[in-house]
């Protein structure tokens, strides 16, 4: 399990490219919250909430990591592949202000971050 647990660090650290703080930040804007699908009117997204659980996992020390932080970072690294490969908008100019890029960002990764 120690194997699965270091490829599964090394892919979540390529994929979330914003720190805690950064995260925690954008979590708190407006765009933030407009993007991702709710279970209702006025709810949180989903992936507000999920932006949240990254901030904890990003905030623990390597050692504190248990089996739940493990898969639900194997669930983030999926997702931003999955979203990435599906492409934001053509014109790049448009990117920085997409429901994509919002939508990856509150999943920790910001598409625009080098």
């Amino acid at each position: 399990m120690a194997d699965d647990h270091e490829t599964t660090w090394t892919e979540f650290g390529q994929a979330v490219n914003m720190t805690a703080s950064a995260l925690e930040t954008f979590l708190e804007t407006d765009e933030s919250r407009s993007v991702g699908q709710k279970a209702s009117q006025g709810a949180e997204s989903k992936g507000h909430a999920e932006g949240r659980r990254i901030v904890a996992i990003l905030r623990k020390k390597k050692g504190d990591l248990d089996d739940e932080d493990y898969a639900h970072m194997r669930k983030v690294v999926g997702y931003v592949n999955r979203h990435l490969e599906q492409g934001g908008p053509e014109d790049e100019a448009k990117v920085k202000d997409s429901p994509w890029r919002m939508s990856l960002m509150n999943w920790g990764h910001d598409p625009l971050k080098g």
